[in-house]
């Protein structure tokens, strides 16, 4: 079957829309990794037996405020839980004007 030209184009539209879902999905998912190892670090930190912690900047180790330090890692963490809600408002957007589109390919395709 032949697809008029229209229909061809909005097949390609739909191919970069799911290409876009899917490199939304691995930023995702890089995130969520990243939020994973700040949960561990904080717990390590709510450690009451660690006294001395450090913090790792550029290529060197320093010793770093444990209050501060927690501070700062539920900062990073807020900031990452937004980037996330961002990600799936985008891909679920994404994925919505996809659908509308692949229901007027398949209602092309009909006739």
């Amino acid at each position: 079957m032949d697809l008029s030209k229209g229909a061809q184009e909005k097949v390609r539209k739909l191919q970069q829309y799911e290409q876009n879902v899917q490199a939304l999905n691995l930023q995702s998912q890089q995130l969520e990794k990243e939020m994973t190892e700040i949960d561990s670090a904080i717990s390590a930190l709510e450690d009451k037996a660690t006294k001395d912690v450090f913090k790792i900047i550029g290529n060197i180790m320093v010793t770093a405020d444990k209050i501060k330090l927690k501070a700062d890692l539920n900062n990073q963490k807020k900031k990452i839980e937004i980037r996330i809600s961002a990600l799936e408002k985008q891909q679920e957007q994404i994925r919505q004007v996809a659908e509308a589109m692949q229901a007027e390919v398949l209602k092309t395709m009909k006739k």
